[in-house]
């Protein structure tokens, strides 16, 4: 049963952890991956190949993942690795739903290396056939309430391409692309994974569980890192099921949890996170 997971931080390989679930128990994972040179992470491996297909286990029809990855530049080049994971979640069974791209607003200052400083990393967004929600994200309009005489709105026909439906006057709103920016360590709640090597915004976690979940359901991040994920869905009213190898990490994630339970007015009392036997 999956509910003996829930609002937990569990200690273990995130593999065997996963293994212990149902078919088809998880709504949505988020989650970032260490890569390339950062393969080994505290000293643990990171089997790939098994974490992709455990996720298409456990993840329901119509539920979706969010994969946040990057790629080292190694002897003059890009390694691909990103493209090479998007390829074996397909050839395990998820469908590409989207390729979205994750810009930094204050990206690390890097040494001229005849290339332009790295600015984003890719979040690929699979899902487990047709995906069941999404919770459009919007923004206002740049010229909000204009009256235009002749710009249109394409129509996305397989056929012919035809602009017929006039844009007029200009909505207030539109749906939020798929480029999303966000300013990284700086804020508050993103100051408080400081200890952690590469965690991700708060409000990249909290856009995505709002976008492809619904309250109640259930959010993964199986290598949960400082708990950002889970740390947003629980605020978002969602459930969430966090699995860390490294012992820091879990007193990091959890010690998170409880000073966000606190603030919300929620019964505060310390737990610890579960751990699971080798």
């Amino acid at each position: 049963m999956i509910q003996q997971y829930l609002n937990q931080i569990i200690n273990g390989n995130c593999v065997d952890v996963m293994q212990l679930f149902p078919d088809n128990s998880i709504d949505l994972t988020i989650t970032s991956p260490p890569y390339d040179n950062l393969r080994t992470y505290e000293g643990y491996n990171f089997p790939f190949e098994e974490i992709a297909s455990q996720l298409f286990r456990v993840t329901k029809q119509g539920g979706a993942v969010v994969w946040v990855v990057s790629d080292a530049t190694i002897d003059g080049s890009e390694t691909c690795t990103s493209f090479k994971q998007a390829l074996k979640f397909v050839d395990v069974g998820f469908n590409l739903h989207d390729t979205m791209i994750f810009k930094k607003t204050n990206p690390v200052p890097q040494i001229y290396r005849k290339r332009y400083n790295n600015e984003f990393e890719y979040m690929f967004v699979f899902s487990k056939g047709p995906i069941n929600t999404h919770n459009a994200l919007r923004v206002p309009c740049l010229h909000a309430g204009l009256e235009l005489k002749g710009t249109t709105y394409k129509n996305y026909s397989k056929g012919e391409q035809t602009r017929t439906k006039l844009a007029n006057p200009v909505k207030n709103e539109k749906i939020k692309g798929n480029v999303w920016e966000y300013v990284v360590g700086k804020k508050a709640v993103d100051q408080e994974s400081k200890s952690h090597p590469a965690p991700f915004p708060y409000d990249l976690a909290k856009d995505h569980i709002l976008s492809w979940s619904n309250e109640n359901e259930i959010v993964l991040d199986p290598m949960c890192g400082s708990g950002t994920t889970c740390v947003a869905a629980m605020e978002n009213n969602r459930n969430y099921i966090g699995i860390e190898i490294s012992p820091a990490y879990c007193d990091l994630a959890n010690n998170r949890i409880e000073k966000h339970k606190e603030e919300m007015g929620m019964f505060y009392h310390q737990t610890e996170y579960m751990v699971m036997p080798a």
